[in-house]
């Protein structure tokens, strides 16, 4: 068989990639919380607008396509009784603030295209379609049916895939281009939950208290921005506190006053949740600021519980709850959302990730105990168990194979605290599109991929894909 020239093929191939890429990314597929679904929309327009975009793609350059509910689709090439699935996700979290361009712009500078999704996950989503389409056009013999499987849902509850996999059949192995190159092939587990305030006997009123207090967008990200309306007579006196508290934490915020009220913000620096360290949790400084004053009990309480048990420890140390192994590394856990009021009470959003031989039940028991031993009742949002497969395997070994000779580098096989869709299958991998030592900026402002990688990355699914198929 005639050598096939991969480069050469993407690179005929450039101009129409960085085209349809930029008009996937331009669709704000977000899910908005408040919004109820329909059957047509289940997560929303833009969702939506999104998944029947990439349907059209596929069907135009003549793939087989197939919608299931609106909640998951896929587009299949080749023929054979198993399947090799490329498990991507068209949802992406809210934009966030700090923007140098119009996060839906996909504008092109130095040569990266920047816009929210650029790397996670719809711009390594389309790099895999062509990857795929240039092993159609060349008419390449497969054994194995290859299908991208769209997710819709990945960035919340993961609704979509389960839908999905209630219909149709499962892939004997694949990989999701959803994370960082070499190989990905274990992931911790992940635990979202809320914590909700019993509500106190309402109390006489205060010199001093919260009305209203939140901060934080999502579950898997750390908020940027923390807000709290403080009723307070000493307003001077009150200003003067919180200015240096911001000074000696080194922050961004502000304390302006009301009629009757005082608003004070504070801005922190977003980061994915599976790494809270990377970020700074606004949420956390603002409880930790309030949660020092006098206070009505109730509020006393909710402040002095996120304070006690999560400023300054995302390893769950003041929870008994930290752990550690050699293959993932550490369990972590990010106070993504937190709301108060003083009519409804407290809740606290949670993401925990845990390492791969972490006693789940062990652990969630601990955690649930300390949350009812100051008056807080739990509830799973969502639970995905932790996830590896063996080095030995024939997917690790063929993707290793193929890495090495497009790169000349070790594929080395990597940990993460991130979940991908790969963990829906036994045999499943994440790979890419992020290169080795290149800056992860996904679910921050001014997320981008590089043009040069996406066209490398798009070299290494294109041979990946068939070697596992052919």
């Amino acid at each position: 068989m005639k050598r096939i020239e991969w480069r050469q093929e993407v690179d005929e191939r450039k101009e129409q990639l960085i085209a349809d890429t930029q008009r996937l990314l331009a669709i704000r597929s977000v899910l908005e919380e408040d919004e109820e679904g329909t059957p047509e929309a289940p997560f929303g327009k833009g969702i939506q607008e999104a998944l029947e975009f990439m349907l059209d793609l596929g069907e135009k350059d003549g793939f087989t396509v197939k919608n299931i509910d609106n909640y998951a689709a896929h587009i299949e090439m080749g023929e054979g009784e198993e399947i090799v699935g490329i498990l991507c996700h068209l949802d992406v979290v809210p934009e966030g603030d700090g923007w140098t361009s119009d996060p839906y712009a996909a504008e092109i500078r130095d040569g990266k295209m920047y816009a929210r999704g650029a790397i996670d996950d719809k711009g390594p989503t389309m790099t895999a379609y062509y990857a795929m389409k240039m092993i159609k056009e060349l008419d390449l013999p497969l054994k194995k049916r290859v299908r991208m499987i769209l997710g819709t849902d990945e960035e919340t509850q993961w609704r979509c895939v389960e839908r999905y996999f209630e219909k149709e059949e499962m892939p004997v192995l694949g990989f999701a281009p959803d994370a960082d190159f070499p190989i990905i092939y274990a992931e911790k587990g992940i635990w979202d939950l809320h914590l909700t305030q019993e509500l106190q006997k309402p109390e006489e009123d205060s010199a001093l208290d919260v009305l209203e207090f939140s901060s934080g967008r999502r579950l898997n990200m750390v908020p940027d921005y923390a807000v709290a309306k403080v009723q307070v007579q000493d307003i001077k006196g009150f200003k003067e506190q919180f200015s240096t508290f911001l000074q000696k934490h080194e922050l961004k915020g502000k304390a302006e006053e009301g009629a009757d009220s005082l608003v004070l913000e504070i801005e922190g620096l977003s980061a994915h949740g599976a790494e809270p360290e990377n970020g700074v949790n606004a949420g956390l400084f603002l409880s930790a600021f309030l949660g020092g004053k006098d206070l009505p009990k109730q509020a006393k309480d909710y402040f002095m519980f996120i304070h006690d048990h999560f400023f300054g420890d995302s390893r769950g140390r003041k929870l008994g709850l930290d752990f550690s192994d050699e293959i993932t590394g550490d369990l972590t856990i990010n106070v993504g959302t937190m709301k108060y009021t003083k009519e409804k009470g407290g809740k606290i959003g949670l993401n925990l990730r845990y390492p791969v031989t972490y006693e789940y039940e062990k652990g969630k028991n601990l955690l649930e105990a300390a949350g009812k031993g100051h008056g807080f009742q739990s509830k799973t949002i969502s639970h995905n168990a932790a996830h590896h497969v063996e080095e030995s395997s024939f997917l690790i070994q063929t993707l290793k194979k193929v890495y090495e000779e497009e790169t000349g580098e070790e594929a080395k096989l990597l940990a993460i605290g991130g979940g991908t869709y790969a963990r829906s299958l036994t045999q499943g991998v994440a790979f890419g599109p992020l290169f080795p030592g290149k800056e992860e900026r996904a679910h921050q402002f001014d997320e981008y991929i590089e043009i040069d990688d996406m066209l490398k990355a798009a070299v290494i699914y294109a041979k990946a894909i068939y070697e596992l198929a052919k």
